[in-house]
């Protein structure tokens, strides 16, 4: 395998509403957009993270830098038999995985289109339909908040997790428990916490949360073994788990009950499957979380969510929640049972929409 030329965009798509984290509201979402070709077959990758180095360390702007001047000339012309193997080339630059997962995952989708077998199936997948959850933001108002939780749970979605924060926490947990007593329901922090809220964490224990996700800092694992020992809920990591040495140390030390893929974060498909594979061995349950992607992403995170061990409903939404329109035909729908159905088509199954896709284009840049 060969990568002949890589086209990177920048599309700009506006958020059918905001969406706010305890870190940031966004209204827009500014998204690289890898089109590679290898052998001469198309393959597309999305760059999943946030605009501004909030979440972890990158952002729009420095992963195009990334992209541009370090892992796209890593990659043209290198010959390869697998995609890890490329993985492994890139691995070189350290950090910036969503951005050399971009790479790496648009050339999995070619090998799959060349090979005629959907993504799933290249991967290892077993699962022809997957469990959806849906992530809330934090609102204006508890208010607006239930009524979302209404709507989504009418859409038939199985699972609830809703954003908080200190000062938007522990009270709207109580009201969200009150209106929906019995709907699996977290609580998602992105770091909000210190070890100091021990006390106001342990409060969660009567919510009978399904998990709390990194309550502690980004880049703790440590700490978060003394959190989960202390609560009853359950621990869930995300921004702290990089690759497969992360979760072997988390499963060791205890330091949570499930684990957050999320396959920008991890660097790829080639990391996403180690970790699966190592989190299956330990029993350790994962999901795939989600990073307000456009179609392009969505379909890659369909795809690792057909592995075995990811058994509980992941972030994997509707088009529609996000998007008027989405880059991809035909777009990502939800069955009233809160399933999405796999794919069959070869590579990650949808067809990218070219004339959406350059109509939200800010610029773009083909490298050969």
């Amino acid at each position: 395998m060969k990568i002949e030329t890589v086209t990177l965009r920048e599309i700009r798509m506006p958020l059918v509403s905001f969406f706010e984290t305890s870190f940031a509201r966004m209204h827009q979402r500014r998204i690289l957009l890898l089109q590679v070709v290898v052998d001469g077959v198309e393959g597309w990758g999305e760059v999943t993270c946030g605009e501004a180095p909030y979440y972890n360390h990158e952002a729009t702007d420095t992963a195009a830098i990334v992209l541009r001047d370090f892992a796209i000339p890593l990659a043209l012309g290198f010959e390869f038999e697998h995609p890890a193997q490329l993985a492994a080339r890139l691995s070189r630059i350290r950090g910036n995985a969503m951005a050399r997962a971009a790479l790496e995952n648009a050339v999995w989708d070619a090998r799959a289109k060349r090979e005629g077998q959907p993504l799933w199936k290249l991967l290892g997948g077993t699962r022809t339909e997957i469990a959806c959850g849906v992530s809330i933001g934090i609102k204006d108002s508890v208010g607006d908040l239930l009524e979302t939780i209404e709507h989504e749970l009418a859409d038939g979605y199985q699972r609830i997790k809703i954003k908080i924060k200190p000062g938007w926490d522990v009270d709207v947990l109580e009201q969200v428990r009150g209106r929906f007593p019995t709907i699996p329901l977290m609580g998602d922090a992105n770091s909000a916490y210190t070890l100091d809220d021990l006390d106001h964490l342990k409060r969660f224990d009567a919510f009978h949360l399904m998990m709390l996700e990194q309550p502690l800092w980004h880049d703790d694992i440590h700490l978060h073994a003394r959190l989960q020992s202390a609560i009853a809920t359950p621990v869930c990591l995300d921004e702290a788990i990089h690759h497969a040495r992360d979760a072997r140390q988390a499963i060791d030390i205890g330091a949570c009950r499930i684990i957050n893929v999320k396959l920008g974060r991890v660097g790829g498909f080639t990391s996403a499957l180690a970790v699966h594979e190592a989190t299956a061995r330990a029993g350790m349950p994962v999901w795939c979380g989600g990073m307000l992607e456009s179609g392009v992403g969505r379909a890659h995170n369909i795809a690792l969510s057909t592995l075995a061990n990811f058994t509980l409903p992941g972030d994997v939404s509707a088009s529609k929640r996000y998007w008027s329109e989405d880059i991809i035909e035909p777009e990502v729908t939800v069955t009233p049972r809160g399933t999405i159905q796999v794919p069959t088509a070869p590579g990650m199954g949808f067809a990218v929409n070219l004339a959406r896709v350059k109509q939200l284009s800010a610029w773009e840049q083909t490298f050969r």
